[in-house]
């Protein structure tokens, strides 16, 4: 029994009023998965984006659960750029709706999803969370591969990490190029993480490419949870210095990474800040609404049909 499992019967004994609880291996994962679609129900709905009304002890904790029960699934961030991206192109959208989680990565996540009522919702981005997931021996039995990042970022990110945190395994690295990948490129991946097999794959390439990645891909790789982590290997390496907590609480995190990448960023925050504000102050005045729509797929790794040697790419249960 896992750890998790273990903490869900405590829970119903103290319910129940001390009751002998007895979960059998084989409902176990069943138990498991229950538990993980019921925490994951509260959400706040920014701009049609449904974003998970948590914070990061929380997060945490439905990761773990995901990763016991075998709960195939990508995890997004929820800022201003994806969301907004998100608006214009449905695919974004799909992308986010179809997740396990969209994690509020940004304050005005945060901050709509409070005015929304849900007080609890604290921002929770992409490079913490990656950290946290390294950092705790909760997670040291899970090995993970690093997708994304310029020439030698993803092998320096590896070997960092595996210095700092010497529990954790990184099992492999790929440097994809700033495009689709061609077939050729794509057989190679999937052939690399079907011999790999990790449980993680943190996808650090720009949003909303790595949305449409990770749903294009997470039927197809042989791992159970994929995060769109977009910067976070660059704020690990040093690359990009990150912002201090009061700067972050202001909602100010924007201007500091602009300061940093001016070229990169400027057009970018032009476009898409005053839209958000003009947007969100219509869905909160009520003068426009945006349904929420949320995926209800139910599935494990086990589900995806075995590997043909014949065919021309792996699928996540080939041997």
């Amino acid at each position: 029994m896992t750890p998790r499992t273990a903490h869900l019967r405590e829970t119903l004994q103290e319910r129940l009023g001390g009751l002998t609880i007895t979960i059998a291996p084989a409902r176990s994962k069943h138990f498991e998965m229950r538990a993980l679609e019921g925490a994951l129900q509260t959400r706040a709905n920014v701009l049609g984006v449904p974003v998970a009304a948590l914070d990061m002890e929380t997060a945490l904790a439905n990761i773990e659960l995901a990763l016991s029960a075998g709960r195939k699934g990508y995890v997004c961030m929820a800022a201003v750029h994806g969301i907004m991206e998100a608006q214009r192109r449905p695919e974004v959208m799909r992308a986010y709706t179809d997740s396990l989680m969209a994690l509020p990565d940004g304050r005005p996540a945060v901050w709509v999803g409070r005015l929304q009522g849900h007080q609890q919702i604290e921002q929770v981005s992409g490079p913490q969370v990656m950290l946290e997931v390294f950092r705790r021996r909760a997670f040291a039995p899970y090995t993970h591969f690093l997708y994304g990042g310029k020439p030698g970022v993803a092998q320096e990110l590896a070997a960092r990490m595996s210095r700092q945190f010497p529990w954790a395994r990184v099992v492999g690295t790929y440097t994809p190029p700033f495009r689709d990948l061609t077939r050729q490129e794509e057989r190679h991946l999937i052939e690399t993480l079907c011999r790999l097999r990790p449980s993680i794959v943190w996808v650090g390439i720009s949003s909303p490419r790595q949305e449409l990645f990770m749903r294009q891909y997470l039927d197809r790789f042989p791992t159970t949870l994929m995060f769109g982590v977009g910067a976070a290997f660059d704020f690990h390496t040093g690359r990009i210095r990150d912002s201090a907590a009061w700067i972050k609480r202001a909602g100010l995190q924007w201007l500091h990474r602009l300061v940093q990448d001016p070229k990169h960023l400027f057009w970018r925050y032009m476009r898409t800040n005053p839209a958000f504000l003009w947007q969100i102050g219509l869905q909160l005045t009520g003068l426009k609404n945006y349904a929420v729509q949320v995926n209800t797929k139910f599935a494990t790794a086990e589900d995806v049909s075995d590997c043909d040697s014949s065919a021309d790419l792996c699928t996540p249960s080939c041997g």
